[in-house]
């Protein structure tokens, strides 16, 4: 039985260009279950802005959030859909 998916999105606020290269090997590590990736340089500001959406079980992105928030410089959090992504519409969209 395959484990229920949630589309999901990480949004990170970077400050600490130096974690730059854990963060991008934190997203290969998980490149399966992303959908896709924005990144919007905030060069005033000194910062970078990095959303990242995922179709991925809950604890995997829960796990890839907190380690993502807990590199130096690095500010995450996700937001889930309310529904597992094999229900969205109200169709089962299982494979």
């Amino acid at each position: 039985m395959q484990e229920e998916t949630r589309v999901a999105v990480i949004s990170m606020i970077i400050s600490c260009e130096d974690s730059a290269g854990e963060i991008n090997s934190l997203l290969h590590g998980c490149r399966e279950y992303i959908i896709g990736r924005m990144g919007i340089p905030y060069r005033e500001k000194g910062l970078n802005i990095i959303n990242v959406v995922l179709d991925a079980p809950m604890d995997v992105v829960s796990a890839l959030s907190g380690r993502l928030g807990r590199l130096q410089g690095v500010t995450a959090k996700a937001v889930y859909s309310k529904l597992g992504a094999d229900k969205i519409d109200g169709k089962d969209n299982a494979k």
